[in-house]
């Protein structure tokens, strides 16, 4: 088992230096899902929600919160995203809004916090879009799927 990177001497909480790292491509794709009742999901495919059409916000929402993960998670890096892109499928048979984001940096430190917040943020979205009509909804199975770049390689999720 690898040593948690995220601590210093003391045991103390730190940013990890990545000055010595080398600049590569890096890749992550994170997905989640909000699981609901069918009628919920019907009034968004039907864009039936008094707030407006809820995936085209959740898509904003999500290229937002990838943008501003180092403003909420303590000790990710500030980065240059190059690119976000969230995508969106309506699961009838399982009841289900299922969520996909991939980002994309050259730089020194991975992206996977980038695409877990932009899943999570997306997730919430969609719940504070919909909780009028139910307040059941479950935010689940958020998981990073892929990563590709940096010193510790590609890593893909195996389901």
């Amino acid at each position: 088992m690898e040593k948690l990177t995220h601590f210093n001497e003391e045991g103390r909480a730190r940013m990890v230096d990545v000055s010595a790292k080398a600049e590569t491509g890096r890749r992550a794709v994170a997905r989640g899902e909000v699981r609901m009742r069918p009628e919920t999901l019907a009034l968004i495919r039907a864009g039936g929600l008094a707030k407006g059409d809820v995936l085209a916000v959740a898509q904003v929402a999500a290229v937002m919160g990838a943008k501003k993960t180092a403003g909420l998670i303590p000790m990710c890096h500030p980065l240059f995203l190059s690119g976000i892109n969230v995508s969106f499928a309506l699961n009838e048979a399982e009841s289900k809004v299922e969520i996909e984001a991939e980002v994309k940096n050259h730089g020194q430190t991975g992206v996977e916090m980038e695409a877990l917040t932009a899943v999570s943020v997306a997730a919430l979205t969609i719940y504070d879009m919909c909780k009028a009509a139910e307040k059941t909804m479950e935010i689940t199975g958020i998981v990073l799927v892929s990563k590709s770049g940096g010193k510790s390689g590609d890593y893909r999720r195996e389901d």
